[in-house]
């Protein structure tokens, strides 16, 4: 399972570029992103992400900001026997919004409003394959059906389909873990 980590981190932040260009928050501010959040929708199709998609939990991210203007984000998922960490650092891009990290990733916040809600994009560009997702993250565990909805039609835009979708199941077993 700790061997599966790193894909599986990659399947709750990755996403694949479709046709055109990921479109950008406008105006994106850093600060304002800056927080908690909960991953509760998930669309990849990366393949550790496909085999434990209907067994996962909502995980957490505190997202900050560094001096130099990168994104450093501290992970925590539930698993069955306690809490699995990671903490990861996205270098600042050319464009307000998106980062990168290694080289193999890009990472890009498509849509927030800073207070409920943000779509995050990824790239991961590996050897083997391309694996694409595309995360919903709320400020809050509970997601309204409207958001959902939105969320769901920006699917197809991505290039993935509906049918790598899980909404994760609320979870505070791993609350304090990304303090």
């Amino acid at each position: 399972m700790t061997a599966a980590l790193p894909c599986l981190a990659l399947a709750l932040l990755c996403a694949l570029r479709a046709a055109a260009e990921v479109p950008v928050q406008p105006g994106f501010d850093t600060q304002k992103f800056a927080g908690k959040w909960h991953f509760t929708a998930t669309a990849s199709n990366c393949s550790v992400y496909l085999k434990m998609k209907d067994r996962m939990k909502s995980p957490i991210a505190t997202i900050s900001i560094t001096p130099e203007g990168n994104l450093a984000m501290k992970l925590a998922w539930p698993l069955p026997d306690g809490c699995q960490r990671l903490e990861l650092l996205f270098q600042r891009s050319g464009q307000a919004g998106c980062y990168t990290a290694q080289g193999k990733r890009e990472l890009c916040v498509t849509e927030t409003d800073y207070s409920h809600y943000a779509i995050v994009h990824e790239t991961q560009h590996t050897e083997q394959q391309p694996s694409t997702a595309l995360q919903l993250l709320t400020r809050e565990q509970d997601v309204s059906p409207q958001l959902l909805q939105k969320f769901e039609e920006l699917i197809p835009a991505m290039g993935l389909t509906k049918a790598v979708l899980a909404v994760l199941p609320k979870s505070d077993h791993c609350a304090a873990a990304t303090s």
